[in-house]
């Protein structure tokens, strides 16, 4: 594609010059078998008659309209397919439907037909001039229809010059519904997923970003967060921490940012027993211990240890502390998928796919997602996909060629018209000629 996303629609000149290469061979070869087809009649009088021997006139005549018609059900079949002939190929155009796939073999006869008027019209009166014998005004016949002929088709391959809607469509283009563009000015539509081309495969509303929390409670300290400095490696003359009753405290619950909080530090064992219950915060520097570190829980009431139901909660722990009130988000998976062509799309809620897709009235579709196919294997609107714990419904919307889905497991399985099908990741999705391979980004 050559990083051109416009398409430009084909000049006058470029479509005559197409027009002139695909045909100027077999209407030479048709106007010379005839010409001598025509020198080859021989007069002869008999009984007061003049016989006219027309069988060399017939051969010749059957033979060149033979090849025209194999040549043009040749090129019927290629543009049809492609969009491209011998003439279209070498001055930069191709040949489109109204939606910028390949046209179809009936569209380009019903073109043809029209702009090759005045030739069908000049090859009858060839014939009636042959039947009835009117040799002797066939140049007065023939001549002035040739001329008329080839000037009609001059004026339908340039029509599109008149047309006031940018030149886009020719007399012909607009009763066979096809269109022709320049692939060497913009890009070609036949092999870039039509005329709307890559705008159709990016998704109309990507999802919001969301936010996680963090895996480790208090990791991150926010503003106005009261920070309590950890306790300081026991010292001599001090119990050990698992020893030293405290309160009770909950670690998951913030203070309000009224004032910071002092910091606590490990206290010695008669210090704590001596506490009283709402006595104010310990001071921040150590005492000696007047004593050695007792190796006995304490009997005094007011020291005796709390149950270990809180001396020994999980909580304690910091690295595991967790936000009570805050849920962290479930991982959502990200499903994608990859036609067989290599392209991979992400996809959002919802999303119908075909030749050129488009919803119902009032349908709400995240996405459109145009496929190229130049087989016409496959509808406009072939596919409905719909976003739904994991993996996708997958609808076929009366196709005519139908789809089906293949599982990891090799099972294929049709869909019904209309009938929606949970397909899991892992899937391969079949519609008309063309497939998808349903995954996890």
């Amino acid at each position: 594609m050559g990083g051109k996303l416009d398409i430009v629609p084909a000049a006058a000149g470029r479509r005559l010059g197409a027009a002139v290469l695909d045909w100027v061979g077999p209407a030479a070869v048709l106007v010379v078998m005839l010409t001598i087809g025509f020198a080859s009649i021989t007069r002869t009088q008999s009984g007061g008659f003049i016989i006219y021997d027309t069988a060399m006139l017939v051969l010749l005549g059957s033979i060149a309209a033979g090849i025209a018609m194999v040549y043009t059900l040749v090129l019927l079949g290629i543009e049809g397919r492609s969009g491209n002939t011998i003439g279209n190929q070498l001055m930069g155009i191709r040949s489109t439907d109204q939606d910028g796939y390949a046209p179809g073999a009936g569209a380009l006869f019903l073109r043809g037909l029209i702009t090759g008027a005045g030739i069908l019209l000049l090859f009858l009166a060839t014939v009636l001039v042959v039947v009835f014998k009117w040799f002797g005004a066939a140049l007065w016949i023939i001549a002035p229809l040739a001329v008329l002929a080839i000037a009609w088709a001059f004026l339908v391959v340039v029509s599109n010059s008149w047309d006031k809607n940018a030149k886009l469509r020719g007399w012909h283009d607009k009763a066979a519904k096809t269109l022709m563009f320049d692939v060497n000015a913009g890009r070609n539509p036949v092999a870039t997923g039509g005329i709307q081309g890559p705008y159709s495969f990016a998704p109309l509303d990507l999802p919001p970003v969301q936010q996680v929390s963090s895996p480790i409670a208090g990791a991150a300290v926010r503003p106005g967060q009261t920070v309590t400095a950890q306790a300081a490696e026991p010292r001599q003359g001090f119990s050990q921490p698992a020893a030293i009753p405290q309160p009770p405290h909950n670690p998951n619950q913030w203070q309000p940012p009224v004032a910071p909080a002092p910091v606590s530090v490990p206290v010695p064992v008669q210090a704590q027993v001596q506490a009283q219950p709402q006595a104010a915060p310990v001071p921040t520097h150590f005492q000696p211990a007047p004593a050695p570190v007792q190796t006995k829980p304490l009997q005094d009431p007011a020291a005796q240890a709390p149950s270990q139901a809180w001396a020994l909660h999980p909580d304690d722990d910091h690295d595991r502390t967790q936000m009570r009130g805050q849920t962290v988000p479930v991982p959502v998976a990200v499903l994608r998928i990859r036609l067989d062509d290599g392209r991979e799309f992400q996809l959002d809620r919802t999303a119908l796919i075909g030749r050129n897709p488009s919803g119902f009235p009032g349908e709400d579709v995240a996405q459109l997602l145009a496929v190229a196919d130049p087989g016409r294997s496959i509808s406009k609107t072939h596919l409905h996909l719909r976003e739904d714990n994991g993996g996708v419904w997958v609808t076929d919307r009366n196709s005519t060629n139908g789809s089906a889905v293949t599982t990891p497991d090799g099972i294929r399985t049709a869909l019904q018209a209309g009938e929606p099908a949970f397909v899991r990741p892992g899937s391969t999705v079949h519609f008309g000629d063309r497939t998808f391979h349903l995954g996890q980004a």
